[in-house]
C-alpha cells in the first residue's frame, strides 16, 4: 500500500470514529432532555406521552391530598388557564405549600395524571421557576386569572 493510500485510510478512520462518538453523545443528550410544559400545553396535547418532562404552575389552593399511609400525595397544578392532576410518592420540598409555584418531573399516564418522580418548589417568596413564571404570565394574558391566598 502506498503512503498517500495508507494516509487516506487513517483519515477515513479517524473521521469515522469522530462521528461514531458524536452520534452516541448526541444520543445520550437526548434520552437526558427534559422539556418543560405548562399545563394548559399539556392540555392541549403537545407534551409527549412517552416521554418523562417538566409541568410548572401553581398548586391549586385545596387541592392537597395526602395519604393516611405512606408518602403518597396528589393535588393540582394550574397556570390559571388550565389545570392537571399530579401524583407523587416521596418527600414533598419543605417549600411545597398550595397557591406557591412548582415544578414536577414526571409522566402522563392514560388517564391523563401526571404521575411525577420528582417535585421542586420554589426557594424564598420572590422566585418562581422561570418556565412556570412565564406559563402565569401568559395565561394571565390570556384572560383568566386565579385567587391565590
Amino acid at each position: 500500500m502506498k503512503p498517500r493510500h495508507k494516509r487516506l485510510a487513517a483519515i477515513v478512520a479517524g473521521l469515522a470514529a469522530l462521528g461514531v462518538a458524536a452520534a452516541l453523545v448526541l444520543n445520550a443528550f437526548q434520552s437526558n432532555l427534559v422539556f418543560f410544559f405548562s399545563p394548559s400545553q399539556v392540555a392541549a396535547g403537545e407534551a409527549p406521552r412517552d416521554r418523562a418532562f417538566r409541568v410548572g404552575g401553581l398548586v391549586q389552593v385545596g387541592s392537597l391530598k395526602r395519604s393516611r399511609e405512606g408518602l403518597a400525595v396528589q393535588f393540582v397544578v394550574t397556570d390559571t388557564a388550565h389545570s392537571i392532576p399530579v401524583t407523587y410518592s416521596g418527600m414533598l420540598p419543605d417549600l411545597f405549600r398550595e397557591g406557591k409555584g412548582v415544578v414536577a418531573q414526571g409522566k402522563v399516564g392514560a388517564d391523563g395524571v401526571f404521575r411525577a418522580s420528582e417535585v421542586l418548589a420554589k426557594h424564598d417568596e420572590n422566585y418562581m421557576p422561570p418556565e412556570a413564571a412565564k406559563a402565569l404570565e401568559q395565561a394571565h394574558k390570556a384572560g383568566k386569572t386565579l385567587v391565590v391566598k
